[in-house]
């Protein structure tokens, strides 16, 4: 197991774990509702190099500490909030949100508590999320005369159009069960029971091969701005060359075999 942390001054904002072949990223700002700072979009971002450092990791999972809020958006404490470097083409959230869009691990977000705004945003760029039955989730924006631009990014082609500008326009909380309904969920679950479901998503993805999910993961990022002409000709190579990895070659010899197959990762 490693430990490491992303620090503003002496306090950890965010937390690296590795659990076994899992890999934890948690924010660790409880007292301000796990809101979203330049340290904390630096821990994340930290996370998801490491993680795709280290061949033995197999997921990504994105979390928060408590049990009050996962995300609840930009830290807008004066001097803290909406501070742009206008020299630069790139904001720090938005090159997150790329990296998220790039990675080649499968990651989970464990919503353990409200999800709002920013937060809103770290929850839709992961593959998959589990959410604790009692979580609010909300884009409020609006009520202090800003709107969603970044999370839009990734949330489209999450939720259904009319939802996705039911929440942006209103800027009205939502609850677990509407966000599962709209497609922001895979799971919902009591509180009690997040860790276990959690751990029992890890381990069902963490037993396939690591070379098909990254191929796979990569090939679904390029096909998103694809037609379908091109997305039907993109992955008649795609098949042809996945056919040729020792993943492959595994997987086929344990299926003939009737054994479990050992994964390589290549």
């Amino acid at each position: 197991m490693r430990d490491t942390t992303i620090t503003a001054g002496t306090a950890p904002v965010v937390l690296l774990e590795k659990r076994d072949r899992a890999f934890w990223i948690t924010i660790n700002r409880p007292d301000k509702r796990n809101a979203i700072s330049k340290e904390v979009v630096a821990g994340i971002r930290e996370g998801y190099r490491q993680a795709h450092a280290d061949p033995e990791v197999r997921v990504i999972v994105l979390t928060a500490a408590g049990d009050k809020a996962f995300c609840a958006g930009g830290d807008l404490q004066p001097g803290a909030a909406f501070t742009f470097d206008h020299s630069r083409p790139n904001a720090d959230y938005a090159d997150l949100l790329r990296d998220a869009q790039n990675a080649t691990l499968p990651s989970i977000a464990r919503v353990n508590g409200v999800c709002m705004a920013g937060g809103f945003g770290l929850l839709c760029m992961t593959d998959m999320a589990i959410a604790a039955d009692h979580v609010q989730f909300g884009l409020p924006e609006v009520k202090i005369g800003l709107f969603p631009m970044q999370v839009l990014s990734v949330l489209n082609g999450v939720a259904p159009r009319r939802k996705v500008r039911e929440w942006c326009i209103t800027g009205e909380p939502f609850d677990a069960a509407e966000a599962k309904e709209s497609g922001l969920l895979n799971y919902v679950v009591p509180a009690a029971e997040l860790d276990t479901r959690t751990q029992w998503l890890i381990d069902r993805l963490a037993g396939k091969s690591p070379t098909a999910i990254r191929r796979g993961k990569y090939a679904m990022r390029a096909m998103d701005a694809m037609s379908f002409d091109e997305s039907i000709a993109y992955t008649e190579s795609q098949i042809a060359l996945m056919a040729m990895t020792e993943d492959a070659r595994e997987g086929l010899a344990s299926f003939n075999e009737k054994r479990k197959p050992v994964w390589t990762g290549r």
